[in-house]
């Protein structure tokens, strides 16, 4: 079986790596799992390149879920899904839920060999109301 992969992707590196470092202590290697944060300067920031990048890395053919911190980490995602095309784009989901809780839930639920589906409600219900999608 194969489990749904999971990306974190932060503004700051330090955020990304240290969530997903909570991430591999809680869950283990039971799922693909990737991180990016900062420019390609090493400033504050996202790149869409990064992003595609973790997505490879973190692939699986039950999908990936990808966590973001701020808005701006979403626009890029949603580019770096864009450009990543079908079919491989359709099986790439971004959970709208706080990052580090969001990905230690939805890497907890990935480990039982939940579908992607299963993965992104679960960490869904960590968001506001109003931001769930």
């Amino acid at each position: 079986m194969t489990n749904v992969g999971i990306v974190i992707v932060s503004h700051s590196p330090k955020v990304a790596e240290g969530t997903a470092d909570l991430v591999r202590q809680m869950v283990g290697e039971e799922v693909q799992l990737a991180w990016c944060g900062g420019d390609p300067g090493g400033g504050l920031g996202t790149s869409v390149e990064a992003i595609m990048a973790a997505i490879d890395r973190a692939w699986s053919e039950a999908g990936v879920a990808v966590l973001v911190d701020l808005g701006g980490a979403q626009t890029n995602s949603e580019m770096a899904i864009e450009m990543i095309g079908e079919p491989r784009s359709g099986k790439i989901v971004i959970c709208k839920a706080p990052i580090v809780e969001g990905a230690v839930v939805a890497a907890t639920e990935a480990s039982s060999g939940a579908a992607l589906t299963e993965v992104v409600a679960v960490a869904h219900e960590l968001a506001p109301a109003n931001e769930r999608g």
